[in-house]
């Protein structure tokens, strides 16, 4: 900048430039300044700094846009850390399967008319899928269709539609611990939710099942009521 300086020294447009400047300052300092606004700034107020309350400082909206960011902030973290409290092995995989319960229609299945209990003889025959049974609770159920799919984890998954509030079941993997391979086991029906869905999980012989339907877990509870007694 000095060297551009140095070089425009002299020029008619630099000399001009500086009139103007001059001009322009002289203008504003020439500008009376309305009493109201002197108040705002006195000698005081310049000189000793400002007191503020904590009352005062609580107004201003910087310092309430930060408060209600960490408070959200906060309340996301607690709501995961309490929705992870609940959490088992194949709880996430769960949760996927009823965002694709949701997304799901019947003409993708192919079409079964028969007892829900009845599809693990067909997924062991015609898949090879060992244990893929649907428990007792809710093997009288009449079905629409049924499928086989892997997952994006390449894990094979039986996917049942019957009649009952169009519920869906599913069949999948049981989580497996990393070091020895052994399916990772766990008691009774556990809960998930997703986009609206609930869903009903239990696990025995290393494959889970889940009962899926949408709407609250209070519509689940009743069919689970004699697994419990």
């Amino acid at each position: 900048m000095r060297a551009a300086v140095s070089r425009a020294r002299g020029s008619d447009e630099f000399t001009n430039q500086q009139g103007f400047d001059r001009a322009v300052a002289a203008l504003v300092r020439a500008i009376p300044i309305p009493a109201e606004a002197v108040e705002w700034f006195s000698d005081k107020d310049l000189t000793s700094p400002s007191k503020w309350t904590w009352k005062k400082t609580a107004r201003n909206p910087a310092v309430l846009a930060i408060g209600i960011a960490l408070i959200v902030i906060a309340g996301v973290f607690v709501f995961n850390f309490v929705g992870r409290l609940n959490d088992f092995p194949g709880s996430g995989t769960a949760r996927k399967l009823l965002t694709i319960a949701g997304s799901t229609r019947s003409v993708l299945l192919d079409p079964v008319t028969g007892d829900a209990g009845t599809l693990s003889d067909l997924f062991f025959l015609k898949h090879g899928l060992e244990h893929y049974d649907v428990p007792a609770e809710f093997a009288d159920f009449q079905t629409i269709g049924c499928r086989v799919f892997e997952d994006d984890e390449s894990q094979r998954i039986a996917q049942i539609w019957v009649a009952e509030k169009r519920m869906q079941f599913f069949l999948f993997p049981a989580e497996r611990d990393a070091k020895t391979g052994a399916a990772l086991q766990f008691s009774g029906w556990r809960y998930v939710h997703q986009e609206g869905w609930v869903g009903a999980v239990t696990e025995r012989n290393g494959v889970c099942f889940m009962a899926a339907l949408r709407g609250p877990e209070k519509d689940l509870m009743p069919y689970l009521a004699t697994a419990k007694q």
